[in-house]
């Protein structure tokens, strides 16, 4: 495992609220580097400084995570934790005669 990789990805949304996983200090450094300058505000500062310090070895992998977060919580854009199960068999299933 890299050693930049959350233990728990953060799901947020993206586009138009499609789910996206954020794996990785890396991942999240970029998702806050490419934030609308217009919309920055303090939990982004502090979640960007917090992704930089953990690339750079200065605080652990966990606390960035924690804080990059907080910053997608604040933004509503965390996603579902869970994923959805679709049915395997009945009306769902690529057979026509399964039931």
């Amino acid at each position: 495992m890299k050693p930049d990789m959350f233990e728990n990805p953060v799901r947020i949304l993206v586009g138009l609220g499609f789910p996206t996983e954020v794996r990785s200090v890396m991942d999240a450094y970029r998702y806050l580097i490419e934030w609308p300058i217009s919309l920055r505000d303090g939990p982004h500062s502090i979640a960007l400084k917090a992704c930089h310090a953990a690339l750079c070895g200065e605080i652990e992998v966990e606390t960035a995570r924690g804080l990059f977060a907080a910053f997608a919580e604040k933004h509503d854009l965390l996603g579902p934790e869970t994923d959805l199960v679709m049915p395997t068999n009945g009306r769902w299933s690529r057979d026509p005669h399964v039931s």
